[in-house]
């Protein structure tokens, strides 16, 4: 039976239900659903693969929202349901992780678009209280987007920066206690805009969080949808086609007293596209932060610091061909050669054309004209690009060899998740309504060789009780008012009368990697699209003895987080490097310690290189299985 057919079948079946009076009916869409119909042949051959990878995996994830106490519920805007119109908006929200009350444990700030924020205060053992409103930071009356947390007054606690849709982005101060003041008007950083992803950085190392705010571009029109929302354009994916509605990204410098000034224009940061998100690190090891700022539509943009002061444009230089509807980034050091590798998760190209589920590791099948590229074919990859780091500034893109594409792919998140010292890497992906099931991905590394596909084996597919979808939106028939325009769905209503509810495909959107349940291994929250989060709580440390170490940064010199330091662990004779930049997902920045896993080794010394250019070498109560805390040597 063809997805026609099927559809047609089931108008049927449902209109002879409400005939005969049954409320309410529940309407899968798409009604045929391939990425769920092979999920149980997926998960075996994923575990059949399995025998052959070395990386240890007798683990497994289990989702533990219900036991966490977590009742956060995203709620998307009727332009991205009920009124489902392909704009921005279904590209979603981040979440972001920090200790805002100075106990020691991480709590988690879920970002909304509809009926506000949410902040969990974490109690201990995996469970949480909603601690919003004490804390101030909802933002009700805002399409929210992105978030950050970050200390930029240095006193000791992490304040939020939140980016909404046209509604003014906002910047909060932390009392310590996790009590939040809106200072947006004093620090002068309120811009109306499409704002997206947001990132805390030292750029001219003078010991200030700076702030890189992108803006994606003008995607609504003037009027107001039932949410307040902005309604978006009809034609908001051809965007980038229009250079008048570019909105370019924002580089404020924190002048002190929480105060901070736009030098956009006076640093060189000028990227032409649709700017949803950015990162930064070191690539040039001059001890300063170079900047590389996401084009979902085209060409990425990397900037390189010059003393502090400006950025040069070198991205024809070092990344001459980028993936072109870029989303996520992340830099890390996948195998362990002491260089910062680069993974761009693409989820546009994805977009061009469904592919059944035995294509999802391939390239895209076919890409936009280039017309539409503004550019040829041939600068872009149609896909997720992995760029290794082959040193003297050169990187080798190995996606495919690697292993590292996946299908409608968001925001990867990186962490060592069996502690072999090894980083993996968790994809949030799905499109959700009106698109088939797309999985989450979990690509464990196979000692720096390769990623090896194991969500199925790891337990994060299939999700808790097999659920793949959740509740979209009500139609109330006979009239069927103000339904999406699918045609299934506009004509469930004839010759019926009744409630239909139609159910869309479960998506991820954003992840954060951190141990939330402080038992020494790592886990997983996602925040996913128009339905609840997941908590995904790792039993590794109750399988197997791990050994790790977090290393938590107090910067005095340099910035108070340790945004930007270089952190190295000699452990046995293998020496592990992270770099601190609190990337944690899609939209989304975090503050945490940074974790190690080590393994069966032991440690030897723990080197950071401070963003002030101080260098620290640590060799003593270096304890495995606890948290380091180093602060920077005046």
């Amino acid at each position: 039976m063809n997805e026609k057919s099927a559809a047609l079948c089931f108008l049927v079946i449902a209109a002879t239900a409400l005939a005969a009076g049954q409320s309410p009916v529940e309407m899968r869409y798409p009604v045929r659903d391939v990425g769920v119909d092979t999920l149980a042949a997926r998960k075996q051959a994923q575990l059949e693969a399995a025998k052959q990878l070395e990386a240890f995996h007798a683990f497994q994830f289990s989702d533990r929202v219900v036991e966490s106490g977590i009742t956060f519920i995203y709620h998307a805007v009727d332009d991205a349901v009920a009124h489902y119109k392909m704009s921005h908006y279904d590209h979603g929200t981040g979440l972001a992780v920090a200790d805002v009350d100075g106990d020691g444990r991480s709590d988690i700030l879920f970002v909304n678009q509809v009926g506000g924020n949410q902040l969990w205060k974490s109690t201990g053992s995996g469970t949480f209280t909603n601690i919003t409103v004490n804390a101030g930071v909802a933002l009700a009356d805002r399409i929210s987007v992105g978030a950050a947390f970050g200390d930029i007054d240095n006193d000791g606690d992490q304040d939020l920066f939140v980016t909404t849709v046209r509604g003014g982005n906002a910047l909060f101060e932390n009392d310590g206690h996790g009590r939040f003041k809106d200072i947006t008007a004093q620090a002068g950083v309120g811009l109306v805009a499409h704002s997206s992803g947001a990132v805390f950085v030292d750029y001219d190392g003078d010991g200030l969080l700076d702030l890189l705010v992108c803006n994606v571009g003008r995607y609504t029109a003037n009027g107001r949808g039932p949410n307040g929302q902005f309604v978006g354009l009809s034609d908001a994916f051809q965007g980038h086609l229009h250079r008048d509605r570019y909105e370019q990204p924002t580089l404020y410098r924190n002048t002190g007293h929480n105060t901070f000034t736009d030098v956009t224009a006076q640093t060189g940061i000028k990227p032409v596209g649709w700017a949803g998100e950015a990162t930064f690190t070191d690539l040039n090891g001059d001890g300063r932060p170079d900047l590389l700022v996401m084009n979902m539509a085209g060409a990425q943009h990397y900037y390189e610091n010059v003393d502090g002061k400006t950025f040069v444009d070198k991205s024809a230089e070092r990344f001459p061909k980028t993936p072109f509807g870029a989303m996520g980034v992340k830099f890390f050091d996948f195998d362990n050669d002491g260089r910062m590798d680069l993974f761009i998760t693409d989820m546009h190209s994805d977009m061009v054309q469904e592919v059944d589920p035995p294509l999802e590791k391939a390239k895209a099948p076919r890409h936009l004209p280039d017309a539409q590229l503004l550019a040829p074919a041939s600068q872009f990859v149609f896909g997720n690009a992995f760029l290794r780091n082959t040193g003297a500034g050169a990187f080798e893109e190995i996606s495919d060899r690697v292993g590292a594409e996946n299908y409608w792919p968001w925001g990867p998140s990186t962490g060592d998740v069996n502690a072999d010292g090894w980083d993996d890497i968790f994809i949030a992906s799905g499109m959700g309504f009106p698109f088939r099931y797309g999985i989450n991905s979990m690509l464990l590394n196979d000692r720096g060789r390769r990623f090896a596909d194991a969500e199925f084996v790891l337990g994060i597919e299939p999700r808790r009780d097999g659920r793949t979808y959740t509740r979209w939106f009500d139609v109330n028939c006979p009239d069927g008012a103000g339904i999406g325009p699918l045609p299934p769905v506009r004509e469930l209503c004839r010759g019926a009368t009744g409630t239909i509810t139609v159910m869309g495909t479960l998506s991820s959107r954003s992840a954060a990697i951190f141990d939330l349940d402080d038992d020494g291994d790592l886990d997983i929250v996602t925040n996913d699209f128009h339905a609840r989060p997941q908590v995904l709580i790792s039993d590794l440390a109750q399988k197997q003895k791990v050994n790790w170490i977090k290393v938590a940064l107090t910067g005095t010199r340099s910035n108070r987080n340790g945004l930007g330091a270089t952190v190295r662990v000699r452990a046995g004779d293998r020496i592990l490097m992270k770099y601190q930049d609190g990337k944690s997902g899609y939209l989304s920045q975090s503050v945490l310690p940074l974790y190690f896993g080590l393994g069966q080794a032991t440690i030897n010394r723990v080197e950071v290189d401070w963003p002030s250019g101080k260098k620290q070498v640590v060799t003593r109560n270096l304890r495995v299985n606890g948290t380091l805390q180093v602060t920077e040597e005046r």
